[in-house]
């Protein structure tokens, strides 16, 4: 029997990668977060012709696509983003809690019209503003009575003759009804929290001056030559006059009240008895409970702004702000997935039957090889961005201070000539 002649339709794989590519022809990239810049599609090119070459395009047939190489470019570009992005999340997160946020899109930009849209936050210096620290302080504040975010408001109720005991809580729920309280519609069934009682009389701070209150007791504490304040006065600073005018209004405010009360369950009784209606009214100072993440409609205060790494507003990092450094890594790391890429293909078929023999392809090598490649590409940048924290950063600058000084200490100065 003669031997047949074979006449293959190709003689060639009938998918393999061109040897080269040019930014015209960029495309197909899944996400299409770079499409439209000119540099990245120059570079996805371009890493056409460097996976052909390194993978050996010349000697043996790579069963890979151009559009392939694309996408393993624009996912190199994203994971790169997304690395840095995290050690800049690092960095700065403590400083930016309660800033502003926004809502993002499937590419993870920053939807279209927001305010911060386009501004590239990741690409900027914040100021370190100690921004948890403060929060904190401002509750710790808040709980001391000295000051904080809380919003504290303002109530008074009328005295009875011979009637010792309030209900605040009942009290200051009724009032919450009227709207031109300051605290409409916030208490409800929420309990209140008593800061302060007190009642008014005709302001004292007037006696600092006159009606000989100032002679023998403040001033700077002394007679002035037996004259009063009012005819005679002595210049001292003014910070001094108003230390003294403190002291003089705190001794009224707690040894002239002839008052007092305890709170039990927001039960007020008040000692002794109120007699005639004196005093006429009491005010208490208040809060009311409100939710941790709840924010104040007339001042905000960051309770709907950043509050992890998941708000934070950063977006892709911009293909032309990524310098020699990262496009290197880049260019590595998309060659590895195309490497991968070629690997799943060509563990599709374990072996290819030729005439007489067959031909074992190194699919799963190529998978293992690339796999390994990438965790070393991520861990070399990660490790160098470790070393680049801003807290690393001070640490070293604070290292090489001290060495300079101590080299200081070990320099001779020659001695000045003086001339006379």
């Amino acid at each position: 029997m003669a031997t047949p002649t074979l006449t293959p339709a190709r003689t060639t794989s009938a998918i393999t990668l061109a040897s080269g590519s040019t930014p015209s022809e960029v495309t197909g990239v899944p996400f299409g977060v770079y499409s439209s810049d000119r540099y990245f599609l120059s570079g996805a090119s371009d890493q056409v012709a460097y996976t052909y070459k390194k993978l050996g395009g010349d000697i043996l047939d790579i069963e890979l696509t151009e559009t392939q190489v694309y996408t393993s470019y624009e996912e190199a570009v994203l994971e790169y983003s997304y690395i840095l992005n995290i050690h800049q999340s690092k960095n700065i997160l403590s400083n930016v809690l309660g800033n502003s946020t926004g809502s993002f899109d499937h590419d993870g930009q920053i939807k279209a019209g927001e305010a911060l849209s386009g501004s590239n936050i990741n690409l900027k210096f914040p100021r370190f503003e100690l921004t948890y620290a403060k929060r904190v302080a401002s509750g710790m504040s808040s709980e001391a009575g000295a000051g904080g975010d809380r919003t504290i408001y303002s109530a008074s109720f009328d005295t009875k003759t011979n009637k010792q005991d309030y209900d605040l809580q009942t009290v200051i729920s009724a009032s919450s009804t009227d709207s031109g309280e300051s605290f409409y519609d916030k208490v409800g069934n929420k309990r209140i929290n008593i800061t302060r009682v007190y009642y008014k009389t005709p302001h004292a701070m007037w006696r600092f001056y006159g009606y000989y209150g100032g002679l023998n007791t403040v001033g700077n504490l002394s007679n002035y030559g037996q004259y009063s304040d009012d005819s005679t006065f002595e210049i001292i600073p003014a910070w001094q006059n108003k230390l003294q005018a403190m002291a003089f209004e705190d001794s009224i405010w707690t040894r002239n009240s002839h008052y007092s009360y305890e709170i039990r369950n927001n039960k007020v009784k008040i000692y002794p008895t109120p007699v005639d209606s004196s005093p006429d009214r009491l005010w208490v100072e208040f809060f009311v409970q409100e939710d941790a993440w709840e924010d104040a409609g007339d001042r905000q205060s960051g309770a709907d702004g950043i509050n992890n790494l998941n708000t934070l507003p950063f977006e892709n990092l911009p293909y032309q702000n990524i310098n020699a450094i990262g496009k290197q890594w880049i260019r590595r790391f998309a060659l590895s997935l195309s490497k991968e890429m070629l690997g799943y293909v060509r563990s599709k078929f374990g072996s290819i039957p030729i005439p007489g023999e067959s031909v074992t392809l190194n699919g799963t090598d190529l998978i293992t090889q690339a796999q390994a490649e990438q965790d070393k590409l991520r861990e070399e940048l990660k490790g160098v961005l470790d070393e680049l924290t801003y807290a690393k950063l001070a640490e070293r600058d604070a290292t090489t201070f001290a060495n300079v000084n101590k080299a200081q200490e070990r320099l001779t100065y020659p001695s000045p000539v003086v001339v006379g």
